[in-house]
């Protein structure tokens, strides 16, 4: 038996063949050309089939894995239309006189390596998509276009890494884990990985040759090993471990309709987190009881303009409709960073996490603000509508949105348009609006922690940036106590406060939430339930003490 550690990306158990999976290796060869029309022209159907194979990977794991994490299929659509790369090829195939794949080879080794030299760790890791999105272009140049990996059988995936067309593919019936050597725990596979439900590690150093592919193997996520060739005893445990599992999670369907409160009557509100109505389904089937985060910006992203009021508010009327009078929250435009749509022209910035984007875009740029907003007004004429704005740092930010608001109601009431009561809040994401938040209280109806850029902020730390895996730790300790202050301070000015982010599905952190007194908790649906669990057998008159004690 080889036992190897790794980092867990979720948690679970799978047992069975490992399959290892080794790229192709695309040999590309400098060719000269006589007709320099005809292979620009055999490089451009090239281009708009593997734009083509882009979109139908996106349309999947939109219905797979939802709007969220489909997104990065829209990034590699952008890069394979952006203009400086299309260029570079189209220069090289004419000045060169060379044929469409030494082009493409040239120019992704130089892009490769501009990013990679990049200060900027997010910029650095386009490195790894310019790459992927040439290996796909080489790949219908060599008319093998970009085959998912077949399976006969379920099997344990061992990979050097994955990228997300790769995980995305994979047909999921026949996938019982992956385990990678490199990749990072907020990597865009790994977040794929959790969505899915797959058990998954990465960062560990297996060999992907004959003495791992097709040995039997057992994965365990919460420990983050993998035991190839495993003796009787470890077999046995990890049975017993995988029998039980699957009795949880038939046990949580019991949970459905139960009411999310404490054995001594504490009561919290678990909502979902979505980026599309399509997210809606998942909604409903695991018993939400509102949607706590609806990203808008995905609606942008999906555009190659801007999308009108009429097509934003379609949307959200649909949700608020579904939704059958349950909270909705929709927060407002937070594109920026990683997120960029080519028609807003950010441009590149040197620090993109903390440069130009979110509520900081509305406010420079209201005409897309009010746009938004006015979709958003008009759809709370049909549920449960509230709003929630991005990035927040100061009391004067929050004034300015209050002012912009005041502007579209009164334009809607006079044009006879009719809409809700909607409550606005803000998400807390920076350390300064946690600072403030007493003051902040004073201006919203509730608060929103949005607990995965408030830790990445305090701790000055990157969370894509794998390098710094070991030293990001969302339950350090000044985290936790900016969530108890401004709980604190929320209540004390008579609103409530729900978390968003990715603590707020932490299952080692929900009972101190409920000391906390936290409000509502949002998390992917997928995870609703067992949230539940976790909340009707807690008694938080018996362990508020001791967790408080504990993390604080």
């Amino acid at each position: 038996m080889e036992i190897y550690q790794g980092k867990s990306v979720f948690g679970g158990i799978a047992i069975g063949k490992v399959c290892v999976y080794q790229k192709e290796e695309q040999q590309v060869k400098r060719s000269k050309i006589e007709d320099v029309d005809s292979e620009l022209a055999r490089f451009h159907t090239a281009k708009d089939t593997a734009l083509s194979q882009l979109q139908g990977l996106y349309d999947k794991a939109v219905k797979e894995v939802g709007e969220a994490s489909a997104a990065i299929f829209e990034i590699h659509q952008m890069m394979l239309d952006d203009l400086d790369y299309i260029e570079s090829i189209e220069n090289i195939i004419k000045t060169q006189m060379v044929n469409a794949e030494f082009a493409v080879a040239e120019t992704s080794d130089n892009f490769s390596m501009i990013f990679a030299s990049m200060d900027d760790e997010y910029m650095r890791g386009r490195a790894a998509d310019v790459k992927d999105v040439s290996e796909r272009l080489l790949s219908v140049l060599h008319g093998n276009g970009k085959n998912a990996l077949h399976l006969d059988e379920p099997v344990i995936i061992a990979a050097d890494d994955l990228a997300p067309s790769e995980t995305v593919q994979l047909d999921k019936d026949k996938v019982l884990a992956f385990v990678t050597v490199h990749g990072s725990v907020n990597s865009h596979t790994a977040i794929l990985a959790k969505t899915m439900n797959i058990p998954a590690l990465i960062g560990v150093d297996i060999p992907l040759d004959a003495s791992t592919d097709g040995k039997m193997a057992v994965i365990d996520g919460y420990e983050g090993k993998i035991y190839v060739e495993p003796d009787a005893d470890t077999l046995a445990d990890k049975e017993a471990k995988l029998k039980k599992d699957l009795e949880q999670k038939e046990l949580l369907q019991t949970l459905k309709g139960r009411e999310n409160i404490t054995l001594d009557g504490q009561k919290i509100m678990v909502y979902a987190n979505i980026g599309d109505i399509k997210d809606l389904g998942m909604v409903m089937k695991n018993d939400a009881g509102g949607i706590g985060l609806f990203r808008s910006e995905f609606i942008y992203l999906e555009k190659d303009n801007y999308p009108t009021e009429e097509e934003q508010f379609k949307i959200y009327k649909t949700v608020a409709e579904t939704m059958a009078g349950k909270r909705v929250i929709i927060r407002t435009l937070d594109i920026g960073a990683d997120k960029q749509a080519s028609y807003l022209d950010l441009g590149n910035e040197d620090n993109p996490a903390m440069g130009y984007r979110a509520i900081r875009i509305c406010l420079t740029q209201p005409e897309i603000f009010k746009t938004q907003l006015r979709a958003i007004f008009r759809a709370s004429a049909y549920g449960k509508v509230a709003i929630m704005y991005p990035m927040i740092t100061s009391v004067e930010e929050v004034r300015q949105i209050k002012e912009i608001v005041a502007e579209i109601k009164s334009e809607l009431t006079a044009q006879k348009i009719g809409f809700g009561d909607v409550e606005q809040g803000i998400m807390i994401e920076t350390p300064a609006a946690a600072m403030i938040s007493d003051l902040l209280a004073k201006e919203v109806d509730f608060f929103s922690i949005g607990t995965n850029d408030l830790t990445q902020y305090t701790l000055a730390i990157d969370r894509q940036n794998s390098k710094l895996d070991d030293f990001y730790n969302p339950h350090h300790t000044a985290v936790l106590r900016m969530i108890r202050m401004v709980v604190d301070n929320s209540h004390k000015a008579g609103i409530w406060t729900g978390i968003c982010g990715e603590l707020g599905a932490d299952p080692e952190l929900t009972q101190l939430f409920l000391s906390m007194g936290v409000d509502e908790l949002s998390v992917s649906p997928g995870r609703i339930l067992s949230l539940r669990k976790i909340i009707l057998e807690t008694d938080v008159s018996k362990c508020a003490e001791a967790m408080l004690e504990k993390y604080l």
